[in-house]
């Protein structure tokens, strides 16, 4: 690719080259390694789609582009990734952050401001956090809510950590800890909690998951035991220790799980759990009250 190529050209040429290789959606990775090689974004790109490259830019082109030719993920190559209003640092570290847990973060979110409306500061919790999308949303988009982020891996603590220190003044109510679910908390917390959230693995250990996902994207934050169920029973089961009494739980899990874990849920005591569903229409995730509270539906 001569280094004064417009990035228009480039732009064509990468998608072919993605379409030769039989990659998933071309198109948006194509666009995605280009606005990242040029530096420029969006609509901004689009004024600039015949300007001319450069020999360093082209070189960084180069990189991403024969990474995406080797499976690895569009989202890794280009190292960010949107999730609701946050531009995400993302590598192999963490899992690749999806739009079904955007909808789970936007249930937490009401769920927060439902406690702010009532002239509570709402205790957040996101369990299991990796980049830390969850959690940094609720930080942002619920400014009354302080806000504390767990993760048991200490390379996804310091990917969330790397995502704090960009959140602004909203990163003064985050706290990070690492450990397993509950356990890396302060007891202090214990009984004081009004949402807890989490995105936890639920993928069985037998099941196949596609190249770009098994290859790429750490097993540990994927998958939960013969039946996926290890690490939500536990959240489930150990809530009600950490939850105020008007606290709720939200999780997200696969579609045959919700019915089992909503039985979890009545027998761990919550008086009423609602089954949310994804933007396809399958149940993805529940909300579980302590307490018989108002309606909970996706944002």
């Amino acid at each position: 690719m001569p280094g004064t190529a417009s990035w228009r050209t480039l732009l064509h040429e990468t998608v072919e080259r993605f379409r030769e290789a039989v990659l998933d959606e071309p198109e948006i990775s194509a666009r995605r390694i280009i606005e990242e090689a040029s530096g420029w974004d969006g609509a901004e790109f689009a004024l600039h789609l015949d300007d001319p490259s450069t020999e360093r830019t082209i070189a960084h082109l180069d990189q991403m582009v024969a990474r995406r030719l080797r499976g690895e993920p569009v989202q890794y190559v280009v190292g960010r990734w949107d999730f609701r209003s946050l531009d995400l640092m993302v590598d192999h570290r963490v899992l690749i952050p999806r739009p079904e847990t955007e909808e789970v973060a936007g249930l937490a979110i009401q769920e927060a401001r439902r406690f702010a409306a009532a002239g509570i500061a709402p205790t957040v919790v996101d369990l299991g956090t990796g980049s830390g999308a969850i959690g940094l949303s609720l930080a942002v988009e619920v400014p009354e809510a302080e806000v504390h982020l767990t993760d048991a891996s200490t390379d996804a603590a310091a990917v969330a950590r790397a995502n704090l220190t960009g959140l602004g003044r909203s990163a003064r109510r985050v706290s990070i800890w690492e450990g397993s679910w509950f356990e890396a908390l302060p007891r202090s917390l214990a009984g004081t909690l009004h949402v807890v959230v989490s995105n936890p693995p639920y993928v069985r250990d037998d099941d196949k998951l596609s190249p770009t996902v098994a290859d790429w994207e750490p097993a540990m934050a994927l998958r939960a035991g013969p039946k996926g169920l290890d690490d939500l029973h536990e959240i489930v089961h150990s809530a009600p220790t950490w939850l105020s009494e008007e606290g709720s739980l939200v999780l997200e899990m696969a579609p045959d799980q919700v019915s089992i874990v909503a039985r979890w849920c009545t027998e761990a005591g919550f008086v009423r759990t609602d089954v949310c569903n994804d933007l396809s229409g399958r149940s993805r995730a529940i909300v579980a009250h302590r307490t018989d509270t108002g309606g909970t539906t996706p944002e």
